[in-house]
C-alpha cells in the first residue's frame, strides 16, 4: 500500500541524478511511536518541510514561512505528495533541474501523536488535523486546517490543497517567539549549516528513520556516487590516454567468446579490482558495423529479432565496434527483473528493454582486447556519453566502482540487488571462465535442467531440477514455489511436449515416482534462487525465475561458491541416502519452500501438519484472492485441535518471511498478511488450523469488501431449515440487486456471503452494518418463531441466529476453503446455489476431499466479477421501508 503512494513522488524524479531516496522496502527501522522530521529546503525560494508519518509513508506540507510557536501565527502548509520514510534521513543536495533542486537540512524531528477520538485519517479527510509533538525544536499541541479558499478566493483554483498550521496555546506556546525559533540553524542530524551542506563538509547527519546498519545512500545509482566521485578526475585522465594511444586498425570477428565469471561467496578484497553490479537479465554480444548491428547470445546465437529497437538504435548511433553487455527489463527502482524480461519478450514489447553495456572489445577500428580492463571502460564511456534521444534511454554504460568491494558488497546485500561482478582492473579481455571476472551472488541463484513438473493439465505446483555432471542429469532439489499465473501460461506448453516414461535424474538423491509427477526430457533450462546447499546437496527453499533460452540444458554444471582465492568449483557430494519427491531436505520436508518441523504431528487423527500444508498447497491458488492483502488471525493448535488453541491477529517476532504484515490505522502493531502461496504453508508450519480473514477490500481496511450473514442454528434446529433460510436470504439480496454466494462454515451452520465494490459513493463500515441488521431484523420479524437477532443464547433456544455482526471493520468470518479445529478436520466449503438443498452435509466436505469437490462444482468461479456497490442496495432498502 505504501508503494503505491509514492507513484507520484517516484515520477517526479530521476533517481539516477539525485541521491534522495527512492522507497525502497525494508530499510526503515521500525518504531513503536510515529515519527516526524523537518527539512528546511533552500530551492528556488527557502521554506521547510514538514513530513509525519502515517501508513508507511511521510504525508507532507511545504510550510512557506516555517513554523511558529506563536498561535496568533498561521503558517500557510502547502500539502505535497507522500514521501518515502527514508526520506526522513536525508540531508544533502538535491542537483539543480532536478524536482525541488538545492540543498536540504533536517532541522527538527522526533515523535507525534493524533489528539481527540478520531484517527488521523478521519481527521484528515474532515480537514481539521490535531497532533501533539515531541521533537527536539517543536513541542505540544498543534492543528493543520483545510483552507476551503485560495488567496484569490476562487475555491478550487489552486493546483494543491493548502492548509493553515496553527500552534495550539498550551505550555509550549510563545508570543512573538518564532524569530528566535527559526534563528536555529544547525541541522538537529549533524550539525551542519546550510552551508556546510552546500559544499558537502562536516560530518554525515545520524539516522533516524533508518536501520542503523543502513548507510544514507540507498537507491542503486547512489551505491556508487560517494566512492565514483573521488575516481572520475582519474576516469578522465585514463580516458584521455587511452583516446591518444596509436592503433593499428583491426578487422572485427563476428563473434568473440565471451568472458565469463567465476562463483565466489563474497567480493575480493585490496586493490587492483574494480566492482559492477550483478545484472538479472541475458548476457549479449553487440555488433555494429556499417550501420547494422547483430545481437548475440553467449553461445553466439543470433537473437537480433528479439530485441528490435537495441538493434536500431545500436546501428543508428553507436560506433563500428562489438560491445558486451546485458539486456534487461528493469522495475520502477531501477532493478533487473528477469521475470519481466521473459514476459516483454513472450508479449513481443520489447521497447523498454535496456542494453547494459560493460565492456568494448573493438572500437572505431581499434582492438581493445589487450588493453586493462578499465582502459577499455573508458573508451566504451566516452563512446556511449554522447548517444541522445532514444538511444541514450536503452543503450547504457555499466558504471564501477574501485579498490576493495566489501564496502559496497554490504550496500548490495542490504538493498536486496542482484550481486556483484568484480574484475582485475589491469587485466586484458580473455575468452571462457577465468579468475578475471568473479561473480558474488547476494542473492543465491543457479541455473538448472527440469526433469520433472509435479501438477494437473492446468497447474504447476513444482518443477524437480539438476545439473550436469559427468554426462549425467545430477538430481539438486525440487523448486516450490515462484509460479505466478502468467510464469505457468508460459512454461507449461513447454513441458508437456517433453513428458517421458522414465526418470531421467541419477545418483542417490533421484526422486521417485510419486502421483503427479510428469518426467519431462532434459532439455529446458530453470533459473532458481534458493536459500543454500544442503549437506546432501540439494538446494534449499528454492524459487522458480523463468525459463533460460540463451544456454544449452548440457552445459548446466552445479556453481557451488567458492572463496575468493579458491580455484576448484564444486558441488557438495550427497550422502547415500534417498529422499522421495515430497522435496526432503535435512531430514525436513519442504512445501513450498517452506520447512515443516515435526511433520507427522497429528492435527486431526491420522491428518498430519505435513498433510495440513499439501492441502494448502493444493488449495492455495483458490484461496489467496480471498485473503490476500487483508488482515487475518489466525487460530492456531500446535498441539492439534483437541489441545490448546489461540487467536493470533498481530505480526509476531521472528515470524516467517512468507507472511506479511499490515498496519491499521488505531492499532500500533501490524496486523498478519498472507500475500502468496507460500505464506499458507508458513500458517501450516505455525499449527494454524483456521484463517479468519477481515471482511475489507485488500489493502483498505476502512472500506467493506463484502457482506456476511452467519446463519447459526440451534443444536435443536433441523438443518433444512437453515438451507431455507440461506435461499431466503438468497431472493432478498437479489432482489436489492446485490448477488449472493453461500458456503458452509465447517461447523452447523451456513454463511450467506455477497462480494462487493467500491463505488462512487463510499459506503463505510457503519452503513454496511446497519444495512446488514435492518435485513436480518426484517426476516426476523417476518418469522419471529424461527429467528432470532439478539444474540443472547437464552433467546436462541429453538431458533436460528441471524448474526450480522461480522459486517464490521474488525470483524472476521472464516475463509472458504480454510480448515477448522474441529472434530472431522472439516472444511469451510464454498457451493453453488444448486448444492444448497436437501441432504446437504456441511460434515463430508473435509481436507481430504473438498480439493476434488470445488473442482467438479467451480463453485464461485463469478465471485470476483460479481462485486456490486452497496449503495444501489441501500436506496432499495430505503424506498422499500413502510411497505
Amino acid at each position: 500500500m505504501a508503494q503505491k503512494k509514492l507513484t507520484k513522488y517516484r515520477q517526479m524524479r530521476d533517481f539516477e541524478q539525485t541521491a534522495e531516496p527512492s522507497g525502497s522496502e525494508g530499510l526503515v527501522a521500525k518504531s513503536n511511536r510515529r515519527r516526524y522530521v523537518i527539512q528546511k529546503h533552500a530551492a528556488t525560494r527557502l521554506h521547510f518541510d514538514f513530513r509525519l508519518e502515517l501508513d508507511g509513508v511521510f504525508k507532507s506540507w511545504a510550510v512557506t514561512k516555517g513554523p511558529s510557536n506563536d498561535p496568533a501565527d498561521k503558517r500557510l502548509a502547502v500539502e505535497v505528495e507522500d514521501h518515502p520514510l527514508e526520506y526522513g534521513d536525508f540531508e544533502g543536495i538535491i542537483p539543480k533541474g532536478q524536482y525541488g533542486g538545492g540543498t536540504v537540512q533536517l532541522w527538527d524531528r522526533g515523535y507525534w501523536e493524533p489528539e481527540g477520538d478520531k484517527s488521523p485519517e478521519e481527521m484528515i479527510k474532515k480537514g481539521d488535523f490535531k497532533f501533539t509533538l515531541d521533537g527536539e525544536r517543536l513541542k505540544g499541541s498543534w492543528v493543520l486546517v483545510r483552507m476551503k479558499f485560495d488567496r484569490s478566493g476562487n475555491r478550487g483554483a489552486s493546483k494543491r490543497t493548502n492548509w493553515l498550521l496553527i500552534k495550539h496555546r498550551d505550555q509550549y506556546a510563545q508570543e512573538g517567539g518564532a524569530g528566535k525559533l527559526l534563528a536555529q540553524e544547525t541541522s538537529v542530524a549533524s550539525g551542519r549549516k546550510m552551508e556546510q551542506i552546500a559544499a558537502g563538509k562536516g560530518k554525515a547527519p545520524q539516522p533516524f528513520m533508518l536501520k542503523k546498519t543502513q548507510a544514507l545512500k540507498i537507491t542503486a545509482a547512489a551505491v556508487w556516487d560517494s566512492a565514483h566521485r573521488e575516481e572520475e578526475k582519474a576516469l578522465r585522465q585514463k580516458i584521455a590516454k587511452a583516446a591518444q594511444k596509436p592503433r593499428k586498425p583491426s578487422a572485427m570477428p563476428d563473434f568473440v567468446e565471451p568472458q565469463l565469471a567465476t562463483v565466489i561467496d563474497h567480493p575480493p578484497g585490496g586493490e587492483g579490482w574494480i566492482h559492477e553490479l550483478k545484472f538479472d537479465g541475458y548476457r549479449m554480444q553487440l555488433r555494429v558495423e556499417d550501420g547494422e548491428a547483430r545481437l548475440r547470445t553467449r553461445k553466439g546465437l543470433d537473437w537480433t529479432e528479439k530485441f528490435p529497437e537495441i538493434a536500431e538504435a545500436a546501428g543508428r548511433d553507436l560506433s563500428d565496434g562489438i560491445y558486451d553487455g546485458e539486456v534487461c527489463a528493469v522495475d520502477a527502482q531501477g532493478v533487473s527483473n528477469f521475470s519481466a524480461l521473459q514476459a516483454a519478450l513472450s508479449d513481443g514489447k520489447t521497447e523498454r528493454l535496456i542494453f547494459f553495456a560493460f565492456d568494448a572489445l573493438f572500437l572505431a577500428g581499434d582492438d581493445l582486447r589487450q588493453d586493462g580492463q578499465v582502459a577499455r571502460k573508458a573508451r566504451l564511456k566516452q563512446e556511449l556519453t554522447g548517444l541522445k534521444g532514444n538511444a541514450a534511454d536503452i543503450i547504457r554504460y555499466v558504471d564501477h566502482v574501485e579498490g576493495s568491494g566489501k564496502a559496497v558488497w554490504a550496500q548490495v546485500q542490504k538493498l536486496g540487488l542482484e550481486g556483484l561482478i568484480s574484475k582485475r582492473a589491469e587485466a586484458p579481455y580473455r575468452g571462457g571462465r577465468g579468475h578475471g571476472w568473479e561473480k558474488s551472488k547476494a542473492r543465491p541463484g543457479h541455473e538448472v535442467v527440469i526433469g520433472a513438473w509435479w501438477g494437473d493439465g492446468t497447474h504447476l505446483r513444482s518443477l524437480l531440477v539438476g545439473v550436469r555432471k559427468g554426462g549425467k542429469l545430477v538430481y539438486v532439489g525440487k523448486v516450490g514455489t515462484g509460479y505466478s499465473a502468467a510464469k505457468v501460461k508460459r512454461v507449461l506448453p513447454k513441458l508437456k511436449p517433453l513428458k517421458v516414461d522414465k526418470s531421467p535424474f541419477t545418483g542417490p538423491n533421484a526422486p521417485r515416482y510419486a502421483s503427479g509427477i510428469n518426467w519431462v526430457k532434459p532439455e529446458l533450462v530453470a533459473e532458481v534462487e534458493f536459500a543454500n546447499w544442503t549437506t546432501d546437496g540439494l538446494m534449499r527453499q528454492a524459487a522458480f525465475k523463468d525459463l533460460r533460452a540463451d544456454k544449452p540444458a548440457a552445459e548446466v554444471q552445479a556453481e557451488k561458491p567458492a572463496a575468493p582465492e579458491e580455484v576448484d568449483v564444486e558441488m557438495p557430494k550427497p550422502r547415500s541416502t534417498s529422499k522421495k519427491a515430497t522435496g526432503e531436505s535435512g531430514g525436513k520436508p519442504e512445501v513450498m519452500g517452506v520447512l515443516i518441523s515435526h511433520p507427522e504431528k497429528e492435527l486431526w487423527p491420522g491428518i498430519s501438519k505435513l498433510d495440513l500444508a499439501h492441502y494448502y498447497e493444493e488449495v492455495g491458488d483458490w484461496l489467496l484472492p480471498h485473503i490476500k492483502g487483508i488482515p487475518c488471525s489466525i487460530v492456531r493448535a500446535p498441539d492439534g485441535f483437541k489441545k490448546e488453541t489461540f487467536f493470533q491477529r498481530h505480526s509476531m517476532p521472528g515470524q516467517s518471511k512468507m507472511l506479511d504484515e499490515i498496519k491499521v490505522s488505531g492499532d500500533r502493531k501490524p496486523y498478519v498478511v498472507i500475500n502468496r502461496v507460500e505464506g499458507l504453508a508458513a500458517v501450516a508450519q505455525l499449527g494454524g488450523l483456521e484463517l479468519h480473514p477481515w471482511n475489507c477490500l485488500p489493502d483498505q481496511p476502512d472500506v467493506p469488501g463484502r457482506l456476511v450473514f452467519d446463519l447459526d442454528p440451534d443444536p435443536g434446529v433441523d438443518f433444512s431449515e437453515v438451507i431455507a433460510t440461506a435461499k431466503l436470504f438468497k431472493d432478498w439480496l437479489e432482489a436489492l440487486g446485490l448477488v449472493p454466494f453461500c458456503k458452509t462454515t465447517g461447523g452447523k451452520g451456513l454463511h450467506v456471503v455477497v462480494p462487493l465494490a467500491p463505488g462512487k459513493s463510499k459506503v463505510g463500515w457503519p452503513e454496511t452494518k446497519d444495512f446488514c441488521r435492518e435485513l436480518c431484523d426484517r426476516i426476523a420479524a417476518d418469522a419471529p418463531e424461527k429467528y432470532v437477532v439478539n444474540m443472547a443464547k437464552a433467546k436462541r433456544k429453538g431458533r436460528i441466529f441471524l448474526d450480522y455482526l461480522r459486517n464490521d471493520r474488525m470483524s472476521t468470518a472464516v475463509a472458504p476453503l480454510s480448515t477448522r479445529a474441529r472434530e472431522g478436520a472439516t472444511v469451510a466449503m464454498p457451493l453453488n446455489w444448486p448444492q444448497v438443498k436437501a441432504g446437504l452435509d456441511p460434515k463430508k466436505y473435509t481436507i481430504e476431499t473438498a480439493w476434488a469437490a470445488l473442482k467438479k462444482s467451480k463453485a464461485w468461479s463469478d465471485y470476483a466479477k460479481s462485486a456490486k456497490p452497496l449503495q444501489t442496495a441501500l436506496e432499495r432498502m430505503k424506498k422499500s421501508r413502510g411497505r
